[in-house]
């Protein structure tokens, strides 16, 4: 895939909406120039914030679309509960109307349901990335599936903890349990088998609301798609390890990952990637290290006093409905966060 890289100021991230039957959803867009576009899809209560670290290493290979969709991020809330099927058809308009081909679709936790759906009903999406794939169909009780998150966000990083909060809070509980139950009733593993996208399936080592067990039999259901495992990572593997997920994505767009993963083995048979195999015939790829912040402490102060500053601004554009501060917001947000890796 062709490689456009950013400014030296920071992304330029590009706020718009899309009308839908009564409702509406939020794009913001980063990149310009690529091959493949990418569509992101987040879960359940989350913005579209929780791919701020994927995104600008998406965006060097093409143009990154973020979604919020009805009652998430800020966006309006429908006034009755949307189904999954409703949801996957706003960002099958979402597609058509940004005029994308055939964009590489990669959901996230509930998002993975809302883009499988999209899928089996658009034969022509070729490429489809779930991320944390949910609900575990031997587990399918709230209770259990709350007390795996709980478990797994015991591994995320205080910055995941923290997007969550906000997000729920921008959600709203009477918005998420009206949801929570078209989540926990949809069945991915039976529109899986309609679905003719090249697939692929990214979990973290310690996502207990992805058991290795449920992925694989999830693989199956989508006719063998791989299943790759992240070490170090938990239920958000593609913030903390945004740079092994973007690296997964491209190779799977671009055709590579099926012919470098190992296809059978023993438990921990060696990969050409590197990485092994679990005895279940899970490619598991080591986390890379961790990248620190190169600013001086008072220099990283400044940096977090203009995040917090352009979350301010985002937040009064959503109260005020004025797409042009949630855009200025974002990117002031985007270029604190960015200075620190530069």
């Amino acid at each position: 895939m062709a490689i456009s890289r950013g400014t030296e100021q920071g992304p330029d991230i590009t706020v718009r909406r899309i009308q839908g039957n009564g409702v509406w959803a939020r794009v913001s867009s980063v990149g310009e120039v690529g091959e493949r576009a990418f569509v992101l899809v987040s879960g359940l209560g989350v913005s579209s914030h929780y791919f701020e670290q994927l995104a600008p290493h998406l965006m060097q290979f093409g143009p990154v679309f973020a979604l919020d969709l009805p009652g998430f991020g800020g966006v309006p809330h429908a006034r009755r509960a949307l189904s999954i099927g409703q949801f996957a058809e706003l960002v099958g308009k979402a597609i058509d109307d940004l005029g994308l081909e055939d964009p590489v679709v990669i959901g996230h936790s509930m998002g993975t349901q809302i883009c499988t759906h999209l899928a089996a009903s658009r034969p022509q999406l070729s490429t489809l990335v779930l991320i944390s794939p949910v609900v575990d169909d031997a587990a399918r009780s709230t209770a259990v599936q709350a007390f795996r998150f709980l478990r797994a966000s015991l591994h995320e990083p205080a910055r995941v903890k923290l997007l969550a909060v906000v997000a729920y809070l921008t959600c709203g509980f009477g918005w998420f349990f009206k949801i929570l139950p078209r989540m926990m009733s949809y069945p991915i593993e039976t529109t899986a088998t309609r679905v003719r996208s090249s697939t692929l399936i990214i979990r973290g080592q310690h996502d207990a609301v992805c058991p290795p067990a449920w992925v694989t039999r999830l693989g199956r259901a989508f006719g063998g798609a791989p299943v790759v495992e992240i070490e170090g990572a938990a239920h958000s593997v593609m913030h903390a390890h945004a740079r092994e997920v973007a690296d997964l994505c491209v190779r799977h767009a671009s055709g590579t990952l099926e012919a470098e993963r190992p296809l059978a083995g023993s438990a921990h048979a060696p990969g050409t990637d590197g990485g092994s195999v679990r005895g279940a015939g899970i490619a598991v790829l080591p986390e890379l290290p961790e990248v620190h912040s190169s600013l001086a402490p008072v220099d990283a102060v400044r940096a977090i006093a203009e995040e917090v500053e352009g979350v301010a601004i985002e937040l009064k554009g959503n109260r005020t409905d004025d797409d042009r501060l949630v855009e200025l917001g974002r990117e002031q947000q985007a270029e604190a966060r960015g200075r620190g890796t530069r």
